[in-house]
């Protein structure tokens, strides 16, 4: 079979795929309003208990940055479609345990499963949608990948705070969860093909590549044939540029967990009403998404170091603004603020990794970057709930968020260097 790469000689396998990927959106979205909002009132959790409350993102973030690492090296060898049915068999009881929980362990049994699969099929998918397309496409892909992702979570978010409202917090989350992990697994496994072949088609042509052909400043030092322990050394510590990607991604999720856990907390405790809370959250993830659709395509003509830096620090000027903001309009202006440096920076740290990593070991290598960056997910959210806890105060979790941003940002500007082939090329 003649295989062409590219978003248009692909289209439909493309389109699909941001299909899936909305659909892990909406997944990951039904928990982000109603839950940590209604966590004392339905679920158990005392007034002030932020350790307890953060519980369920640590569990979620670091089960999800362990899965990202499996699901890179299982992709390799499964094949990236049966990874991704895999995911998604494993969310069917999440919405389930949700809506019978005697407790707020079950919820954090629950986040669990969901690390699981948002570890699987968001990581599936992005990385079948690398193997289709071109280099030069590399950040429109991913933009598109992560607006249909984050546009999926912030709508979650809203729908169901109004299925809250009208049917209950748990059936809320019960019809709207089972209906779209069904409609999923259902369309994964009847219409997403096998993408590995494009990478291995793609891997064969760099090898043959000529002298005179522009080449990626691939990171050395590694073996035809490469083993795990080589690719995380390699991403982790190894190559500074990968290093400095690495730890960016890690802290940039504190922003995250400070949204999911912390912001619905803070505007209840304001007086804020749920689905005004749901909105002022979820313009958060709509001007992440939506900026994404040119955020990535632009990081393909002036590069991705920039707007990595740019968006690492316009984030923490958001958190500050939230912090300092004493009205439903400026803390929606402050989301949006905060939303649009995720959008300016989320595609273009995967899309550095992705250029710089070899198609033969790129699933292994996009795996350990959202190992260390989901992973974000339950360092922020531990030192989150301990931040607020040991000062009794929750804007001190604002304050942490805000200068670890500064300073990762300061880090990745120092350490990193463009990465787009066609702007750095290694010859």
């Amino acid at each position: 079979m003649d295989l062409h790469h590219g978003i248009r000689p692909n289209l439909r396998q493309f389109a699909l795929l941001l299909g899936q990927v909305m659909l892990v959106g909406l997944t990951i979205g039904m928990t982000r309003t109603v839950v940590p909002a209604l966590a004392e009132s339905d679920f158990g959790v005392p007034k002030n208990s932020f350790v307890l409350l953060s519980s369920f993102v640590v569990a979620f973030g670091l089960v999800k940055g362990a899965m990202n690492f499996v699901a890179g090296r299982l992709s390799e060898r499964l094949g990236r479609q049966r990874v991704l049915l895999l995911g998604w068999v494993v969310a069917l009881p999440i919405p389930v345990l949700i809506w019978f929980a005697p407790s707020w362990g079950w919820v954090v049994a629950a986040m669990v499963l969901l690390g699981v699969n948002q570890g699987l099929t968001w990581s599936m998918t992005q990385t079948a949608q690398l193997d289709i397309t071109r280099i030069e496409e590399r950040g429109l892909t991913l933009g598109l990948n992560e607006f249909a992702g984050y546009v999926g979570v912030a709508l979650a978010g809203m729908l169901t705070a109004y299925l809250a409202a009208q049917l209950g917090p748990r059936q809320g989350i019960l019809v709207f969860g089972l209906t779209v992990i069904a409609s999923a697994l259902a369309l994964a496994q009847l219409c997403v093909r096998e993408t590995l072949p494009w990478a291995k088609a793609e891997a064969a042509g760099q090898s043959k590549a000529g002298n005179g052909s522009v080449r990626p400043r691939f990171a050395l030092g590694m073996s035809s044939n490469p083993t795990t322990r080589e690719v995380f050394s390699l991403v982790s510590w190894r190559d500074k540029r990968l290093m400095a990607l690495s730890q960016a991604g890690l802290v940039e999720k504190f922003v995250d967990a400070l949204v999911w856990i912390f912001y619905p907390v803070w505007l209840y405790q304001q007086g804020v009403s749920l689905p005004q809370v749901g909105w002022v959250v979820g313009i958060y993830g709509l001007v992440w998404g939506c900026s994404q659709l040119f955020t990535g395509r632009l990081s393909d003509h002036i590069g991705r170091h920039r707007p990595n830096v740019w968006g690492m620090w316009i984030c923490g000027l958001g958190v500050v603004a939230m912090v300092l903001s004493d009205s439903v309009a400026a803390w929606a202006a402050s989301s949006a603020i905060s939303g649009f440096g995720m959008a300016l920076l989320y595609p273009n740290l995967s899309a550095a990794v992705a250029d710089i990593s070899h198609p033969a070991w790129r699933g292994s290598a996009i795996g350990i970057y959202r190992f260390w960056r989901d992973t974000g997910y339950g360092v922020g959210a531990f030192c989150l709930g301990w931040a607020a806890h040991l000062t009794g105060h929750i804007q001190t979790a604002f304050w942490f968020v805000a200068l670890s941003m500064f300073a990762s940002g300061a880090l990745l500007w120092w350490l990193g260097e463009e990465t787009h082939p066609r702007l750095n090329p290694a010859n």
